[in-house]
């Protein structure tokens, strides 16, 4: 069977008598032979059996549970490849969901390594009583099944290295049928593990835990029920920092709170952000789903003034904290749920003119406020995207409707061998 093509989630596309064909483990133009794992109308699904024409992108991948494991899709591609491919995936959405097409298309965004560059994970744990051993590690593709992993390339290696020394420490618990999952959260310098437990920890739980995190290396949390009881296991909650060296700037922030997943690439993203806002000293800009202040903070380096708006109000206090704790006193901070109806609310934010403006929306997109841009006069907008399916419908509407120009768009490549796309566009208006 020939593959066609990739689609959005890693799959090779194959036509097979009119039904398309989504086949795991296959790449465009190859020649392969499949076993079908699933047929429901004009679709279907399948798994490589054996490559009869590889491509020139194919190659071994690194992790031998490639394949089984649902955190990597895309280990069997070269890098390269991979991100010409997303490059390729964003400009089709433009194409046929947004009806645009940039003027100038952005190279590729990419990190100084494609491993070990995870710094934000969710992990499950099992206890398998037929096995009479506790696994942890990402789940199995299409399976809420843990991937039996002895080391995970993606992850940071102060964690990835750690699976079965972690999985062998549970072991030895009391409740080692009653933690369903490992939350990670890493800094610049410190690991922080948040164990989440269904049952009470024995004080000889916990003291097997405290003992081996000392010996790791990593910060041992507990969390016994809501995001509310989430607490160290000894001593004072902290917070975690991570830098933008080239801005002068620590951003503080909690173990559970939403970072970028890929620090070294995040600090090009908001290099390339602020390169394609080009701001000016007397400008005024506004940071819309701000967060913790990513990219407000760089932002008020240069601007006269930034207002950041955030859903979330504890990422506003921290906003507002870090703005503090790196001196800078131009940046306005606001908590505003960006996906209700805005008219009706006395946001002075949303009465003021703005020079320029920032969105980093989530999977979603931003289509409920693209109708309020235009109103504040900016002329130039730049959208980071997570999804390349919202950002080309938001795209179409930011260019079909509100009258600004796609001048430049491109990827980022935030997450090596998975299918998620990344990537950033530049809108402008005269």
């Amino acid at each position: 069977m020939h593959i066609e093509s990739i689609n959005h989630d890693g799959r090779g596309v194959a036509c097979v008598e009119g039904r398309s064909v989504f086949i795991h483990g296959a790449l465009t133009g190859e020649k392969v032979v499949f076993r079908y794992t699933r047929i429901k109308g004009q679709q279907a699904e399948g798994e490589v059996e054996e490559v009869l024409s590889p491509s020139p992108d194919r190659v071994s991948a690194k992790c031998p549970q490639f394949g089984a494991c649902g955190g990597c899709s895309l280990q069997h591609q070269h890098p390269s490849a991979q991100i010409r491919d997303k490059q390729q995936m964003l400009m089709h959405a433009f194409a046929s969901i947004g009806n645009v097409v940039p003027e100038r298309i952005l190279p590729p965004l990419t990190g100084d390594s494609v491993w070990g560059y995870r710094k934000k994970a969710r992990l499950g744990v099992k206890y398998v009583a037929k096995k009479e051993r506790v696994l942890v590690g990402f789940r199995e593709r299409g399976s809420g099944f843990i991937c039996d992993t002895e080391r995970c390339h993606v992850l940071d290696p102060k964690v990835g290295e750690l699976l079965v020394p972690l999985a062998r420490m549970i072991e030895g618990l009391s409740i080692k049928e009653r933690i369903p999952q490992i939350e990670v959260a890493i800094d610049d310098s410190d690991c922080i593990l948040i164990f989440r437990l269904l049952s009470a920890a024995s004080a000889d739980d916990l003291q097997r835990i405290s003992d081996f995190c000392d010996a790791q290396g990593v910060i041992p949390y507990l969390q016994e029920g809501g995001a509310e009881s989430l607490r160290p296991l000894a001593g004072e909650s902290r917070a975690l920092c991570y830098r933008l060296p080239t801005h002068g700037l620590d951003f503080h922030f909690l173990p559970t709170d939403f970072t970028q997943v890929n620090s070294g690439l995040n600090r090009l993203m908001v290099d390339q952000a602020l390169q394609l806002l080009n701001v000016k000293p007397e400008e005024s800009v506004l940071d819309l789903f701000c967060g913790l202040g990513n990219f407000t903070l760089p932002l008020a380096r240069s601007a006269a003034e930034v207002s950041g708006v955030e859903g979330d109000a504890g990422l506003v206090a921290r906003a507002r904290q870090n703005a503090l704790a790196n001196d800078i006193h131009n940046a306005r901070f606001y908590t505003a749920d960006l996906y209700q109806r805005l008219d009706n609310e006395p946001w002075p934010w949303l009465r003021e003119s703005f020079d320029k403006v920032l969105l980093d929306p989530p999977r979603s997109g931003a289509q409920q406020l693209l109708r309020y841009l235009p109103e504040t006069g900016a002329r130039r907008i730049v959208y980071v995207s997570c999804h390349p399916d919202t950002l080309a419908r938001d795209a179409g509407e930011l260019v079909n409707l509100h009258g600004y120009r796609l001048v430049a768009a491109g990827v980022m490549d935030m997450f090596p061998h998975t299918a998620h796309v990344e990537s950033i566009a530049l809108f402008e208006t005269d």
